[in-house]
Parts: C-alpha cells; sequence; structure tokens
C-alpha cells in the first residue's frame, strides 16, 4: 500500500482545486498542520535552554508555586484537548481503511496537534514556576492561530453539508471551542498578570506554605497531573529507598492540614449545635450534625469523584461487549465510509464498531476511572485524618476542663480516654475514608442491573431480585455487627484493664505467689473477647460469601458487570461494619463530652476590694481556649508577709493571706460532702502545713482549694500578690472560683512523671536556672525516687507552693535534706508561700501556721504556740507521738539550724563517698537502655520480607488448619477459572451452533441438536462447589486467626506472669502492654483480613495472567516490561510504605503517651495553668501523626495510580493481541471475552496485592515483637523438693539463718548483698534500716528469691529455700511494700483474692488495720467496688488495706517494706502495737525510713552497700558513740 499525505489514487480528487484551495478536504488539514510547526520550532529551543539551566533554579518550594489566574482550567482543557485529538487520530486511521493508499492528512495533522498540545503544557508549566509570563506569548499566537484554522475548516465543512452524522464534523467543532477556550484562558492570564499592554505588572507573592522550607507536603500545591499521579512523590519514594524517612525527612503540615486549623473549624460547628441555653444535646446526632457542618464540602467532592469513576467503570464491560460482537462471524454490517470534499467520513457508529477503537476506549476509561477513584480516595482519606486531629484537639480540651471527681470515682479512666483518642476517632475516620462508598454503591448497582437486563433481558432481574433479597439480610448482619462488636470492645478493654493491672502489680503478685489467679482472670476475659470476637468475624465472612451464587451470566460483558457488581457488595458488609463502629464510638464521644466539667457555667464576678483600679483590665493570651479569662487587676501592694505579735485588723488580715476558705462544703459525687464546714486561712509567705490522720481530708483540702473538687457551698478566696522578682504591681481577689487564681506549684502525693528528658522533668517547662539546678540536682537518688518536687523551686513565678505528703517515700536523710535545702532555704528566702501536707510532726516547728483536719473537717489551725494553749490535748499528742521531750519540742529552731547545717555538710560528703556506688547503676542504666533499644529496633528496622514472622504466625495455626487454608484457596480460586473456562466454551459452542443453523437452515440452533442443558448442569455444579469452597475458605481463614490469636496470646500470658522481675525493671511498662494491646489488637483482626485479601489478589492475579498468556501467547512478551516495572514500583514503595507505616505508628505513641500523662497529671498541670503549653504539645503530636498519615495515603495512591496505570496497559496489550489473533488466526470469541474480563481483573487487583504485601510486612511486626518476648526465660519456679515434701505447716517457727548470701539482679551486674551473714530466732522482732541504695530492699527480695542468690544460703526452720517450688515457697510468706497497689474488683478479692479467709478473718483484719469504720460505711461492705488503682481511697487507706491484705494471711514470717511511709504517725503507732500483739508469735522483718519505728524491735541491722555495718539490739548500739544507728535516730528527731 503506497503512502503519500492526499493519497495517490488515479481518480482522487484530493488534488482537485478547481473549486478553490479552501474547498479541498486535503488543503485544509494541511493548513491546520501550520500552529502546530509554528508552536515545536518556537518552544523547543526555549524549554532546552530552560532544561540546561535548572540548576539556576529556585528551590522546589517556589517551583510548585502556582499562581497564574486560570491554572487549573487550563490543565483540564489540556487534557479534553488531547483526548479529542486522540479520537480524531483514530478516525483518521479508521476512514483511511477503507481506501487503496495511506491519505496522511487524515491523522499527521491530528498527531502534530497532540504533539503540540504536550509541548504546550510543558512550556506553560516552566514559564510559571520559573516566573517569566511574558514567554507565554508564544501560547497566546499559538491559540489564535489553531483557532482561526479550526474554524475555518469547521465552517467549509458545514458550507459543503457535513453535518453532525459525520464524526469528524463534531471533532472539528469540538477542537474549535477548545482552542477557543484556551485562547480566553491565555488572555486572561494578560489581564491578571497585567505582563503586556500594561506599564506595571501585577506582583504576587507565594503562600505561607511554599515560604516555609520545613513544608514537604506538596500535594495541595502542584499542578493537576502531579496531583492526579503524585508524580511530586517521586522523589520522596527514591529517596527513602537510600535513608530512612523520619519526621524531619517528611517536614511539617500545610496551615490548613494543622490540628489547630481543623480545630477551630469543628468547634465553630460544635458552637452551633449548642442550645438556646448554651448546653450541649446529649443525643450523639449533634455529634454528626457538627461534624458534617465542618468536614461536609470535600467529602461531596470524594463523593462526585466517586460517582466519575463508579460510571466510567462500566465502560470494561460495554467494550467487552463491542469487541467480542465485532470479531463475531455475524459482524458484516458496516458500510464504507461517504466521501466528501476529497476525503472519507464515518459516522460515530461506524467508529464505535471498530474492535480496535473499542479496545483504546478502554484503555483511556481505565486510565481516567482509575484516576478519579484514587482522587476520591484521597480527598476522603485526607478529610478523615482532618477530622482525626480536629476531634482529638477537642478530647484533649474537653479532658483539661474535666471534673476530677469523675477520674477519681471510676466514672471515666485513663484506658477509656486512650481508648477515646487510639480508637474511636480512628473509627470515625474510617468511616469518612468508606463514607462514598455509602453513596456510590447504591448507584454502581442500579446502574449494573439496568445495562445486565440491556444484555440479558429478564433474566437479569434474578440478579436484582437476590440484591433486594440481601437488603434486609444487610440489616439483620449490621444489628447482629454492632452488638459483636460492641462486646468484643467491651471484653477489650477489660482485657486490657487487667493486664495493665497485672503488670504494675506484677512484683506483689509475685510475691503473693498470686501469678495464676490474675493470668486466670486475664484469660477468662480473652476466652469472652476471643467468642465475641469469632461471633463477628464469622458474620462478616458468611455475609460476604453469599455473593458468590452472583457470578452465572451466559456473556462475558455480564460477567464483568457482575463482577463489578460484587465490589459494593463486598465493600458494603466493610461499610456496614464501619459505620457500625463509628455510631459506637459518636455515642462514646457524646457521653465523654457531656461529662462533668470544673467550675459553673455561669461564672460569678469577681470581688473587688475597697481602693481606687486605674488600670485597664490585661488579657492572658491563652491558645485553644474556648474562653479567654480576664484577669481583674488590684492597685494596692502589699509588703507584709506575716504578722505573729496579735490579730490585725480584719481588712489587713485578708490581705495578708494568699488565700482563705469560708463555711466551705466539698464533695467528690452527688453524696455527702467530703469536707465539711471548712473555714481556713493560709498566711503569705509563710510555711502552712496541714496534719492529721489518714483519711482525715488533708490532700482533699489542697485540691479543693485549688477547685478540683466539687463547691456544694461556701466560699474558696484567693489574693494574687506580684512577683517579688519581677513585673507587676496588681492583685485580685476571686470569690468561688479558683480559675481567676494565679499559678500555684503543686506536688501531689502521687508521682508523676513526663515521658521526656530529667532536667525537663525539673524545670518543668521552665528556662532552666543554672544555681537553682545545681541545688536541685545535688542529691541525685532524689530526683528518680521523687519528681514532683523538683521543679517546684524553680518555677520562678509561682508565688504559692502546695505540696502533698512529698517525704513519704524518702528516708530520713533525703526527706531532712529536702526540708532544709528545699523548703525551709530556697522556698522561704524567696517569700514563697508554701502549704505542705505531711505526716512528719517532727518538722512541725518550722511551721508558722499549722491546719489540723479531723473527719473531713478542720479540728484547729493557728500557730504551734497557738495549739499549745488552745488544743493541749492534741499538742500532748503529738508531743508522744515524736518520741521528744518538752524543752527540745519547743526550743526555738536557730541554735538547732546549725546542727543541720553540720550534719548537711557530713550527707554532702557521704553523697560524694557513695558516687562510687552509683557506677553499678549506671551500668545497670546502660544495660536498660540496650534492652530498651533493642525493643525499639523493630519499629526502625529496614529489612527484607519478615519471612521468619510468616513463620511464626503459621506454625501457631497448626499443621491442619494450615494445609486446610493452603488448599481451600488453592481449589477456590482453581474452580473459579473452571467456572469463567467453562463459560467461554459455551458461549463459543452457542456462537457455533447459531453459525451451523445458519448454514443448515435452522430456525434456532435447538432445532440442530445442540442444547443448553448439559452446559447449564456443568455450570450450576461448578457453581455450588464454588459457593461451598468460599465459606470452607472463609472459615478456614476465621478458624486460623482465632487459632493463632489464642495461641500467641495465651503464650505471651504465660511467658510474662513467669519472667523474672529484671525483665519488668528494664523493659518500660508501656512497652509490654502495647504487646498486649496494639499487637494483640493486630494479630487479632488486621493479620487474618490482610492475609486473606494478600492470598486471594495474588492467586487472581496470577490465574488472571495465565489465562491470557494462555489466551494470547504473544502477551508474555509484552509482560516481560511491564513485570520490571511491577518490580521496581512494589520495591521502592515497600521500603517506604513500611518507613511510613512505622512512623505513624511511632508517632502515635507519644500522643497517645501525651493524652494519658495529661489525665494523671491533670491537677498538677491545671494548678500550674499550663494548660496552653500542654496543648501546644498536644497540637505538635497531633501534626506529626497526621503528616506522617498522609505522606502514607499520598504513598498508597503513588502506587495504586501506577499498579493501576499499569493494569490498563494489561488490558490494552490483552486487547489489541486478542483481537489480531482472532481476526487472523480465528481465535474463537469466547476465549477473547475470557482473556479480556481476567485483563479487567488483573488492573482490579493488581495494586492490592502490593498493598497487602506492604501491609503484611508491617503486621508481621506485631508478631515479631511478641515473639521476642516469649524468648524470655522464664524463672526456675521448679525446686529440688516436691510442693507434697514440704510440710504443710512450714514454717512454723520463722528461725532465719543467712548465711554467705551474696545477691544480684542480674549475671553481668555486680553483687548488691555481699558476704551476708545473719540469725534471726524464732519470733524475733528485726529492724533493717540504712541509706538509700544500701541493699535494705535486697535483703528483704532474697527470702522470696526474687533476685540472684548465686553464693550462699536462706535456711528457714532448717530447709534450704532454694531447694523448694517458687511458687510454695512464695506462698508462705507474707510482704507489705512500700507502694500501696489495689486492684479493681472488691475489697474482699483484694484481701483475699484465693478466697481462702472467712468473713470474720477479713473484718477482724481490717479491724486490726484501723480500716473497720471506714469500710462498713461503704455500701456492701466488704463486697464494695475497688476502682482502678484504688484511686476511690486516698494513699494512706491503700496502704492500710495492704496492711490488713498481709493481716490476713497470717504467715510465720511478715516482712514490711517501710510500708507505713504514707499513713500518719498516729496510725503508724497504733498499727506498731498491733504488729507486735499480732504477730507476737512471729518473726517480723522491718525495713524503715523512719528509724523511730525500730527502736522497740529485737535486733537492729544499719546497712551500707551490701554489708551489714551493724548488727545487734538496739539499746546497745545507741549506747556506741560512734553508732551509725544512733546517728540515724538523732537525725529523725
Amino acid at each position: 500500500m503506497s503512502l503519500a499525505f492526499c493519497g495517490n489514487e488515479n481518480n482522487s480528487l484530493a488534488y482537485n482545486v478547481d473549486s478553490g484551495v479552501l474547498n479541498n478536504g486535503c488543503f485544509l488539514d494541511a493548513l491546520n498542520v501550520v500552529p502546530h510547526i509554528f508552536l515545536l520550532f518556537i518552544t523547543f529551543p526555549i524549554l532546552f535552554i530552560g532544561w540546561g539551566s535548572q540548576s539556576s533554579k529556585v528551590h522546589i518550594h517556589h517551583s510548585t508555586w502556582l499562581h497564574f489566574p486560570g491554572h487549573n482550567l487550563r490543565w483540564l482543557l489540556t487534557f479534553v484537548l488531547l483526548f479529542v485529538l486522540v479520537c480524531e487520530i483514530a478516525e483518521g486511521v479508521v476512514s483511511d481503511g477503507f481506501t487503496q493508499s495511506l491519505h496522511l492528512h487524515l491523522y499527521m495533522p491530528a498527531g502534530l496537534a497532540f504533539m503540540a498540545g504536550i509541548t504546550s503544557i510543558i512550556y506553560y508549566h516552566n514559564i510559571e514556576t520559573s516566573n517569566f509570563p511574558k514567554l507565554l506569548l508564544a501560547l497566546l499566537f499559538y491559540w489564535v492561530l489553531a483557532f482561526l484554522m479550526k474554524t475555518i475548516k469547521f465552517a467549509k465543512y458545514t458550507e459543503h453539508g457535513i453535518g453532525l452524522r459525520q464524526l469528524r464534523y463534531g471533532i472539528t467543532g469540538l477542537l474549535a471551542l477548545l482552542y477557543g477556550l484556551l485562547l480566553a484562558v491565555e488572555i486572561n492570564v494578560i489581564l491578571g498578570r497585567r505582563y503586556l499592554c500594561f506599564t506595571e505588572a501585577t506582583e504576587v507573592k507565594p503562600p505561607e506554605d511554599l515560604q516555609d522550607l520545613g513544608v514537604r507536603f506538596l500535594q495541595p500545591f502542584v499542578n493537576l497531573l502531579s496531583k492526579a499521579t503524585y508524580w511530586w512523590m517521586n522523589t520522596f519514594i527514591t529517596a527513602a529507598h537510600r535513608r530512612p524517612i523520619d519526621l524531619k525527612v517528611i517536614g511539617k503540615l500545610p496551615i490548613a492540614m494543622r490540628a489547630l486549623t481543623n480545630y477551630l473549624k469543628l468547634r465553630k460547628a460544635f458552637e452551633s449545635q449548642r442550645r438556646p441555653l448554651g448546653s450541649m444535646p446529649q443525643d450523639p446526632k449533634w455529634i454528626w450534625r457538627a461534624l458534617c457542618q465542618a468536614f461536609g464540602r470535600p467529602l461531596i467532592i470524594s463523593i462526585t469523584f466517586r460517582f466519575l469513576a463508579d460510571l466510567l467503570g462500566f465502560a470494561g464491560p460495554l467494550c467487552i461487549s463491542g469487541i467480542v460482537h465485532h470479531i463475531s462471524k455475524e459482524n458484516h454490517t458496516i458500510q464504507p465510509p461517504i466521501k466528501l470534499l476529497g476525503v472519507y467520513f464515518i459516522s460515530s457508529q461506524e467508529f464505535l464498531a471498530n474492535a480496535y477503537v473499542l479496545a483504546v476506549l478502554l484503555f483511556f476509561a481505565l486510565i481516567l476511572q482509575r484516576t478519579f477513584l484514587q482522587a476520591s480516595y484521597y480527598v476522603a482519606i485526607e478529610t478523615g485524618i482532618n477530622l482525626r486531629g480536629a476531634i482529638q484537639t477537642k478530647i484533649y480540651n474537653k479532658i483539661m476542663r474535666l471534673c476530677t471527681s469523675n477520674m477519681s470515682m471510676g466514672e471515666l479512666t485513663v484506658g477509656q480516654i486512650c481508648n477515646l483518642v487510639a480508637i474511636d476517632t480512628n473509627q470515625l475516620m474510617w468511616f469518612f475514608f468508606l463514607c462514598p462508598n455509602l453513596w456510590a454503591m447504591p448507584v454502581q448497582i442500579i446502574v449494573g442491573v439496568i445495562l445486565l437486563y440491556y444484555l440479558l433481558g429478564i433474566s437479569a432481574l434474578i440478579g436484582a431480585t437476590v440484591i433486594a433479597v440481601l437488603a434486609p439480610v444487610q440489616y439483620f448482619v449490621a444489628t447482629k455487627l454492632s452488638q459483636a462488636q460492641k462486646s468484643t470492645l467491651e471484653y477489650s478493654s477489660e482485657r486490657l484493664k487487667k493486664t495493665n493491672e497485672l503488670l504494675r502489680g506484677i512484683k506483689l503478685l509475685k510475691l503473693y505467689a498470686w501469678e495464676h489467679i490474675f493470668c486466670h482472670s486475664v484469660e477468662e476475659t480473652r476466652g469472652k473477647e476471643l467468642t465475641s470476637l469469632q461471633a463477628f468475624t464469622f458474620v462478616v465472612h458468611v455475609h460476604i460469601s453469599e455473593e458468590a451464587d452472583l457470578s452465572p451470566a451466559v456473556a462475558f460483558a455480564s460477567l464483568s458487570l457482575f463482577h463489578i457488581l460484587v465490589t459494593p457488595l463486598f465493600l458494603l458488609s466493610s461499610v456496614v461494619r464501619s459505620t457500625v463502629k463509628a455510631l459506637v464510638s459518636a455515642q462514646k464521644l457524646s457521653e465523654f463530652f457531656s461529662s462533668d466539667e470544673i467550675g459553673d457555667e455561669q461564672e460569678p464576678n469577681a470581688t473587688m476590694p475597697a481602693g481606687p483600679s486605674n488600670h485597664n483590665s490585661k488579657y492572658q493570651a491563652v491558645p485553644l481556649k474556648v474562653v479567654n479569662r480576664k484577669r481583674p487587676p488590684r492597685e494596692d501592694c502589699w509588703n507584709n508577709y506575716s504578722h505573729k505579735g496579735g490579730d490585725p485588723p480584719p481588712q489587713e488580715r485578708d490581705q495578708d493571706l494568699c488565700f482563705r476558705i469560708t463555711s466551705g462544703y466539698f464533695t467528690w459525687t452527688d453524696g455527702p460532702p467530703t469536707l465539711s464546714n471548712v473555714d481556713i486561712k493560709v498566711p503569705f509567705g509563710q510555711l502552712t502545713m496541714i496534719v492529721g490522720q489518714v483519711g482525715c481530708g488533708k490532700s482533699s483540702l489542697l485540691l479543693a482549694a485549688l477547685g478540683e473538687m466539687q463547691r456544694v457551698s461556701g466560699t474558696v478566696t484567693w489574693n494574687s500578690l506580684p512577683n517579688l522578682d519581677s513585673e507587676g504591681d496588681e492583685r485580685y481577689v476571686s470569690e468561688g472560683d479558683d480559675r481567676k487564681r494565679g499559678s500555684v506549684a503543686y506536688a501531689s502525693q502521687k508521682p508523676w512523671l513526663l515521658n521526656t528528658t530529667l532536667v525537663e522533668n525539673i524545670t518543668f517547662e521552665m528556662p532552666m536556672i543554672k544555681p537553682r539546678t545545681d541545688i536541685q540536682m545535688k542529691p541525685q537518688c532524689i530526683v528518680f525516687d521523687w519528681r514532683p518536687w523538683n521543679h517546684v523551686p524553680l518555677f520562678g513565678l509561682s508565688l504559692c507552693v502546695f505540696q502533698d505528703d512529698p517525704f513519704s517515700a524518702l528516708d530520713i536523710h533525703l526527706s531532712d535534706h529536702l526540708m532544709q535545702e528545699g523548703i525551709l532555704k530556697l522556698l522561704r528566702e524567696e517569700k514563697r508561700t508554701v502549704v505542705l501536707v505531711t505526716h512528719k510532726l517532727q518538722y512541725l516547728p518550722h511551721a508558722d501556721w499549722i491546719i489540723a483536719m479531723k473527719n473531713g473537717t478542720t479540728q484547729t489551725e493557728g500557730t504551734l504556740k497557738d495549739i499549745q494553749n488552745s488544743e493541749p490535748e492534741l499538742f500532748e499528742q503529738w508531743k508522744t507521738l515524736m518520741h521528744r521531750q518538752d524543752g527540745e519540742f519547743e526550743k526555738e529552731t536557730v541554735p538547732e539550724s546549725m546542727t543541720v547545717l553540720e550534719r548537711k555538710n557530713l550527707r554532702r560528703a557521704m553523697y560524694s563517698k557513695e558516687a562510687a556506688k552509683t557506677e553499678e547503676e549506671d551500668k545497670e542504666e546502660s544495660v536498660d537502655s540496650d534492652e530498651d533499644d533493642n525493643l525499639s529496633q523493630a519499629m526502625r528496622h529496614r529489612t527484607t520480607i519478615p519471612w521468619h514472622s510468616c513463620g511464626v504466625y503459621l506454625s501457631s495455626a497448626g499443621l491442619l488448619l494450615l494445609l486446610l487454608l493452603l488448599l481451600s484457596q488453592l481449589f477456590k480460586h482453581s474452580l473459579m477459572v473452571a467456572i469463567d473456562y467453562w463459560l467461554a466454551h459455551w458461549t463459543s459452542r452457542v456462537i457455533n451452533a447459531k453459525m451451523d443453523a445458519t448454514g443448515r437452515n435452522c430456525t434456532v440452533a435447538q432445532e440442530c441438536g445442540f442444547s443448553h442443558s448439559w452446559y447449564l448442569s456443568v455450570f450450576s455444579v461448578l457453581c455450588c462447589l464454588g459457593i461451598v469452597l468460599c465459606l470452607v475458605t472463609s472459615v478456614a481463614v476465621e478458624w486460623t486467626g482465632l487459632r493463632v490469636a489464642k495461641e500467641l496470646h495465651h503464650n505471651l500470658l504465660s511467658k510474662i506472669i513467669l519472667a523474672p522481675m529484671r525483665l519488668f525493671e528494664t523493659t518500660p511498662l508501656g512497652s509490654i502492654l502495647n504487646r498486649f494491646s496494639s499487637d494483640t489488637n493486630t494479630i487479632d483482626q488486621h493479620i487474618p483480613a490482610t492475609l486473606e485479601c494478600l492470598s486471594r489478589s495474588t492467586l487472581l492475579c496470577v490465574s488472571a495472567l495465565g489465562v491470557i498468556s494462555y489466551v494470547t501467547p504473544v502477551f508474555l512478551i509484552a509482560l516481560v516490561p511491564l513485570a520490571i516495572a511491577c518490580y521496581f514500583i512494589q520495591k521502592y514503595f515497600r521500603v517506604a510504605s513500611r518507613d511510613l507505616q512505622q512512623l505513624e505508628d511511632s508517632t502515635q505513641l507519644p500522643l497517645l503517651s501525651h493524652f494519658s500523662e495529661t489525665v494523671e497529671g491533670l491537677t498538677t498541670i491545671r494548678a500550674f495553668k499550663y494548660e496552653p503549653k500542654f496543648r501546644q504539645r498536644l497540637l505538635e503530636f497531633t501534626d506529626a501523626n497526621n503528616i506522617a498519615s498522609l505522606f502514607l495515603t499520598a504513598a498508597n495512591r503513588w502506587l495504586e495510580v501506577r499498579m493501576e496505570y499499569i493494569g490498563a496497559c494489561v488490558v490494552l496489550i490483552a486487547a489489541v493481541a486478542s483481537i489480531t489473533n482472532s481476526l487472523y488466526n480465528h481465535l474463537s470469541t469466547g476465549l477473547v471475552g475470557l482473556g479480556l474480563t481476567y485483563a479487567l481483573m488483573v488492573s482490579n487487583y493488581l495494586n492490592w496485592m502490593v498493598r497487602n504485601l506492604a501491609d503484611m510486612e508491617v503486621q508481621l511486626g506485631s508478631v515479631k515483637r511478641i515473639n521476642g518476648l516469649l524468648q524470655t526465660e522464664p524463672e526456675n519456679y521448679e525446686g529440688l523438693l516436691t510442693a507434697s515434701q514440704v510440710p504443710d505447716g512450714w514454717p512454723q517457727q520463722g528461725e532465719i539463718q543467712i548465711q554467705n548470701l551474696s545477691v544480684r539482679y542480674d549475671t553481668t551486674l555486680k553483687p548488691v548483698l555481699k558476704q551476708v551473714n545473719a540469725h534471726i530466732s524464732p519470733g524475733q522482732k528485726v529492724g533493717i534500716c540504712g541509706r538509700t541504695g544500701s541493699g535494705k530492699s535486697s535483703f528483704s527480695l532474697a527470702f522470696f528469691r526474687m533476685v540472684d542468690m548465686f553464693e550462699g544460703r536462706i535456711i528457714i526452720d532448717d530447709i534450704d529455700i532454694a531447694k523448694l517450688p517458687l511458687q510454695t515457697l512464695r506462698s508462705r510468706f507474707s510482704i507489705i511494700l512500700q507502694d500501696p497497689i489495689l486492684f479493681s474488683g472488691t475489697i474482699r478479692f483484694n484481701l483475699d483474692p484465693e478466697r481462702k479467709a472467712t468473713d470474720d478473718m477479713l473484718w477482724e483484719a481490717l479491724d486490726i488495720a484501723q480500716l473497720q469504720p471506714v469500710v462498713k460505711t461503704l455500701p456492701g461492705g466488704l463486697d464494695a467496688t475497688v476502682t482502678e488503682g484504688g484511686e476511690n481511697f486516698s494513699q494512706g487507706q491503700r496502704q492500710l488495706f495492704c496492711l490488713a491484705r498481709a493481716f490476713v494471711r497470717k504467715s510465720s514470717i511478715l516482712i514490711m517494706d517501710e510500708a507505713t511511709a504514707s499513713i500518719d504517725m498516729a496510725t503508724e503507732s497504733i498499727l506498731q502495737k498491733v504488729v507486735m500483739t499480732a504477730f507476737a508469735d512471729r518473726t517480723v522483718v522491718t525495713i524503715a525510713h523512719r528509724v523511730h519505728t525500730i527502736l522497740k524491735a529485737d535486733l537492729v541491722i544499719v546497712m551500707k552497700r551490701g554489708l551489714i555495718l551493724e548488727y545487734d539490739r538496739p539499746q546497745a548500739l545507741l549506747e556506741k558513740e560512734d553508732s551509725v544507728f544512733a546517728s540515724f535516730v538523732k537525725a529523725d528527731k
């Protein structure tokens, strides 16, 4: 066939110009070449010059600056232009197919126009990013020329009667319109930027985000092509292969995506939902309305994209139908084209009847459909991430205003709040991810059924009927899912709560040999959780499998439609499941947002004392606060800090006060008041001490003053004084609302540490003041034992310091040092107001003001001398408890301060000498950090696919289940291929039978002997088998997942419960708890679904490629480059995805920790007025987590776009190869349809295969981390003796012999006890004392074999404890630890988990522990509820419960490890007497901080650095002048 521009037929009219050159069709086409040649010649040199100077271009952020007007419209019009030009090329090629020679003018101008269109947008992009608008003149001339040429051509076509029946006419008119619109856009740029015909050009600046080099998430700022294909991610993805991705790499969020921006948007929506009176509705519907108002607009955009994608998805089946129809032998109806103006014209019907045209249109439809689909996904996910950040910020602001009683009374726990943040916000986010499916799926199903009806007729209604029947089934399933999901979440929360308590109290459980009791309790809850999970997954799997019977079809177009319909039905279950979870989460959030807050809605007005006030009110800028509170000023200044001589006048007395409580009644709940008739005053600049017995309300009094309790009646009046060191000359008085007060440095009784550095815990967000820090850091052991006090003296702005029993956990030396250096020196010298709750009555002479509490009210207040005069009985009681004489108690503190100074210097020397001891502690800490690093390395480990973890997971399922899973998957997919192949064979036979019928003059095929019954029977049997195998596969997946979840959790719990204490001392509790929470949840719910999805998508892709290769073997040649492209794409993606998923997880941990830290330290934060700083830190954590999530989303879209484009290429190649093979090699139409149907499946499942592979890699990290803990060596619970060989009553006497005992915590560490020898006779009361770190606690732990006894032995009642089974040994002793540990449940359970004691025994123990009156007043008595951690009891009461617990066991040996540190001296004195009487015939070993508590012991052991320094009766040691014990006793006075 010859080649010529206008053709070379002899009778061709293409060269005839008799009627004028413009009336010649070939000349018109040649004329249209001119603009394109012009643009190509003009722009190519400029582009090459520009590309050659890329190094001189500005930073990438500026090169993404899109600032020309009409930018997006230009890109859209260009895309449409290119598509229309492709159609023009195709139309020319098809038209030219009817001629003898090739007419290049039919398609070559369109080809040049296509090249020019691409060049124009590239040229424009470079001009825009380089900001040289004058160079756009070339495009202006091009659009003018192209518009004129197309208009002339269109006019001539109209003139010669060519109309819409000819496709080329419509294409020409459309091109003229597009060129005209692009010309209008170009003119708009001139008018907008004023770069032409104006004296001054318009100045524009890049947005703030692009000026910030830290913003690297560029999706909102790049052009449409880069947005659609995520081209800007190329550099990021490939760079991840060279270096790990961290927070520095991903940078900051754009302003519009930051948590603060979205929170303000959400807050505005929430405020609009308020009722007229200002209260929030209780119904969760208001949350949905607010969310839709704040984030509904982008969701509508996502739904629109999804609609377009779903409609384009139906192009596949329609094109397959057209292709099969075209290549069938029946297709002989195409008429030759019409010849006008010397050229050929075809109609659109003839154009679309061409199989190759349909293949190309199918390719473009797939490209466009996948692009819209990914755009829909991205917008929905971005909206969900923004929503999550906003809700998390909203929750945090609510936490900052939560009433403390919600926490202390168990209404809200730390775990529940963390679940709101970690689970419920994510459920709402996932609902927004899947929300477009709710609207798109009905449209998809309706359109699919209509097309099926068009193809199949009435038989298509069968499928519609099944779908209609499934609707009520979906409702039934939704209700079941709701119940199952809710119960699963409840059981999961309960299990985590019990596991958390188990881990926190593991030392106590091991010492009491109660591990198996609590292990059984966790296992029982785990069983309920798995049962609920089993019901949940079974309903889901069976529900999904029901759609398997929608496959029977008689044509491959119908088969493709049914494949399309299976997708919404499959997603419907996911959407229903997500909707159910979101509804539950919204309900929980509604309840949380409606919980009580501190303070009243209408704040009382601040009362102003008499005096002039000429200053304006000052505002304090508080970020994120819903209401900015004004600070009422006072002008007058006050300079006197104490008045010890006589009573001042009333007004002066009020001005001398820091705060006053008048007739105060306060409560935690709606019940009777906890504090009644409280009248106290706290003077400015003085030391006020609050004393009283355990449970009298001392801590509650502090919290009431801080506004943490509910005020029933009375007033709390605060005076604010200027900062004596710096600025300000104002003060205010506020009645009834503590929020008007200034900042208070509050140190709670319960230590509260931030997850940050040591220095930051001490400075507490304040600038470091070197002299103060030096003072603070000198006693190095303090900062680890007692943090809350650390930041108090450093806080330069707090004039008032509250300290809640800070000395309870410290020995006498450290507490004395803190009292002298911190409170009496640093704070008093700076005239700070200090309110100290304490049980150490020896410090009362230092107090300027004393408040005595009793039974929830104030017993008395005043100076020590005032109380001596007014309450002589109370004064005598204090004096007796102090073991002091009148002269000592009442003497002035000035001469005593000299001895204090001397003792202080001596202790400083002791600290320097003990620096050697810290060497081994440093080594111990280094081992700790190494082990912590080993635990965290899994988060950053960049390796290949973790096959070992995969093997661990699958091996946990067992061989039988593994074989069932593997075989069922293989058989299921083999059967699916067999069904489709049988369908192809059937349709081919039908076509052949019709041809035979035509040749033999039969009216229908059945008359010629063809019958459908045989094919239908086989097809039905195969479909039924397919349904059965779907069910078998679902059950196999479910059983495998549950079996693995059960085995791994059981093994993990068993290993942890039997692990040595060293593991818990060196591994952060959060790391272990994460194995039971997030990792277990991953194994329970995520890995089975991912594994099933991975196997399904992989087998579908393999089977699809196999079928295509079988149908058209030539496809294998084209498969090689596609496979190479897929390999490199997945290679780069997997590394980046793994890093980003791990980064997302690692950024979520600080966020959740910040929530839990805030809840635990809420009182301290509010006292310090540090809410703004903590809110700012939350925003930083939230943004860090969100930027990781957004980059992960963009990376997933990057992968899916490329994989789906490759899938579209597979479809195009398979279609062209199949058509060619069918036309020239007579391939059966059934196999062509089969190949095309499977080619469409490849495009659907290729990206899922890679995505699931990447997800599986990350999820298997959970298995790897759990497997790491499973390698822990357990304690040796076995002994040389069996439990039956140990006498039942052992030990009966309680005689203890310690022979050459050396003890260490680990084989890699130095010994903490060295060659210790001691003998304790039966019934002796032994006291052990010594400095912190001397080995006292190690001594007690050796009795329980909690430490490594590598030398020597301990013999108790003639039995070496090393020979006893560990469980038996620990069950025969009793110990009371320093830290009180209570478990959630009942009082009965906390006293006797083994349920061996009678009620009388329990009441007797409570009576001994002074708790019987308290428990009798509680509802339920012994069965009264104990909240998590025992928070509904005071610290001292918790310690008394622990004492009662030890009394219940009544063993022959009792060890008290600083057990009375948290109780007052009066109660302690009573308990000491009780111990001496109740355990008169038993051996008691007491480790003491307060040395006076062991003065009546039979034997005293003084320890130092693991050695016994002194060993004798206390009287004998006191008589020695150089006795260390005697110096301890003197220091304790």
